[in-house]
């Protein structure tokens, strides 16, 4: 089912009565954390041993733990820990590793007499693929140039049987070269079966160059990202031309670009359109470009070049269905995770247990407003609050959410950050955050902490408050955000609310919650109906 069917369908699914349901006991949990009281000794008492029990296996989180406790002795041991184990990632090699904890030592004031901010940097950067190295002759010039840099992905998957019959079992994709040393990229939902581990099958990679496409070249998977359906691979091959990343950021609507691939098998294909939008909100971390150019299947992972032959987009999707809706992933993300793809293999991104979406002032964008934090987050340990306004993040200015994920994007779980917020009174202050791992499905997250009265915040954009001590599910609407699915389906302060049934459909990704209603905009009818929302959005950070 394409994306606008699936999103048409629970649109209207929203008004459905008395629709059958496997249930789900309406489950929640007996309580929710509170925030933390640093007057009283002894939650501070329980609060250091706790971090002491953590420096080893997370010494980031201890540190972190320690800068809100505000403890002297407790963050001194706990940063000369950790500078040790900026040693031990040294001697692993693992690079990335290291300027992680060298940065977190940074932020807590630690000044490291062991190691040199600049040698580690060094070490960590000298080999990530097209980010290190400037212009090479071997950029392309011409657009012949450019097919050459583009390849054939060819994932062999053995033989598959239908109907008693034998077939071929073979997926075609795209893909191109930014690096002399064969390191190409191309889209994770490509090379699925190569990294997917209830994939039990047969599985074989090549690539398929332009110019000999009867020689099936082996190569290896290096690192992907399932969730922006990036994949980073290497062949043992030295290409004749490279592709240049440009900078996506420029990109305006209607500026004409071309997309390079093999759709459905013919190799070497060029097709060519306009940005029909920059902003389309497909993915769960950021936005992907809309483009007009014609795409089809075996497209996928092939580059999208500007009439400057530069990669703007790695095209990912294709609307087969509806001509002229084709969607390219913005080479500024790719740009963002490659040293991550090159140094971690599987990216799994941070979060901090929030949601929240840009504040405007008219048509000015003032920065990222959190409108939820789950209760014993990361967020909410650092001390961020609903109606908080993130300013920056990392040194980083964040005028929009866009500019918060893709900061995000370079970084990993088990980092420290600083960033700076302003309170709804407009005070400034800054805060530590401590990023963690975010969840495959952020909804199922929050319902499992939080209580319906505040869950129902990023789920439908709704604040409630108990109305019954004798049903603890009855629910007075305190507040409807403006663009939610509340305020669509017209519900309005003091409407009266209660949860019947949650179902929980995980091969559509999505929560449904059947309640019973009366709504003063509709006349305080009694009525019974579906809400529904995806288990991850661009909202949740």
């Amino acid at each position: 089912m394409s994306f606008f069917q699936k999103h048409f369908i629970i649109f209207f699914s929203f008004f459905f009565i008395a629709i059958l349901l496997s249930c789900k006991t309406l489950k929640q949990p007996k309580s929710v954390p509170e925030a933390f009281d640093y007057t009283d000794e002894d939650l501070v008492k329980n609060e250091i041993k706790r971090i002491n029990q953590m420096m080893e296996s997370e010494p980031v989180r201890a540190l972190w733990r320690a800068l809100l406790l505000s403890h002297e002795d407790v963050t001194k041991r706990c940063s000369e820990h950790l500078e040790d184990q900026i040693g031990a990632a040294l001697e692993e090699k693992d690079y990335f590793t290291a300027i992680k904890y060298y940065n977190a030592l940074n932020l807590a004031g630690y000044k490291s007499g062991k190691y040199s901010e600049s040698e580690i940097l060094e070490l960590y950067s000298k080999d990530i693929p097209a980010l290190t190295k400037s212009a090479s002759s071997k950029n392309p010039k011409t657009i012949s140039d450019c097919m050459e840099a583009s390849v054939t992905i060819w994932v062999d998957r053995g033989v598959k049987v239908q109907n008693g019959a034998g077939y071929a079992d073979i997926i075609i994709g795209s893909g191109f070269f930014i690096d002399e040393r064969g390191y190409l990229i191309t889209n994770h939902h490509v090379i699925d079966s190569m990294v997917n581990p209830k994939y039990e099958g047969y599985s074989r990679l090549y690539i398929k160059l332009l110019d000999d496409p009867d020689t099936k070249i082996p190569a290896k998977v290096i690192g992907y990202d399932e969730t922006l359906d990036l994949a980073l691979l290497k062949a043992e091959i030295t290409p004749k031309f490279v592709m240049k990343l440009g900078s996506s950021r420029e990109l305006q609507i209607g500026d004409k670009v071309s997309a390079i691939g093999t759709p459905l098998g013919l190799e070497g294909t060029l097709t060519s359109g306009i940005i029909s939008s920059t902003d389309r909100k497909l993915l769960s971390l950021g936005n992907v470009i809309q483009i007009d150019a014609a795409v089809n299947s075996g497209n996928s992972g092939g580059p999208l070049i500007d009439s400057s032959l530069n990669v703007q987009a790695v095209v990912f999707a294709g609307m087969l269905r509806f001509q002229g809706l084709n969607f390219a992933i913005p080479i500024e993300y790719l740009k963002q995770e490659l040293p991550l793809l090159f140094s971690k293999g599987q990216i799994i991104h941070p979060w901090i247990g929030a949601y929240g979406k840009t504040k405007r002032n008219g048509r000015d964008k003032c920065g990222l407003e959190i409108q939820y934090v789950m209760p014993g987050g990361s967020a909410f340990i650092s001390g961020l609050r609903s109606g908080d306004v993130i300013l920056s993040v990392g040194g980083q200015p964040v005028s929009c959410l866009e500019d918060f994920q893709l900061f995000m994007l370079s970084q990993e779980p088990e980092s420290l950050l600083k960033c700076v917020c302003q309170d709804s009174d407009g005070n400034r202050t800054e805060k530590f955050l401590y990023l963690e791992s975010r969840p495959k499905a952020p909804v199922s997250e929050i319902y499992e902490h939080d209580f319906f009265s505040g869950s129902f915040i990023p789920f439908f954009g709704m604040k409630l408050v108990p109305s019954s001590t004798m049903n603890k599910n009855s629910f007075t609407i305190e507040e409807v955000l403006a663009g939610t699915t509340a305020d669509e389906l017209n519900f309005s302060k003091n409407d009266q609310l209660t949860v019947k049934d949650v179902y929980f459909d995980s091969e559509n990704s999505y929560l449904y919650v059947s309640v019973y209603t009366k709504r003063r905009k509709k006349g305080f009818l009694d009525i019974t109906m579906m809400l529904a929302t995806p288990l991850d959005s661009p909202y949740y950070f």
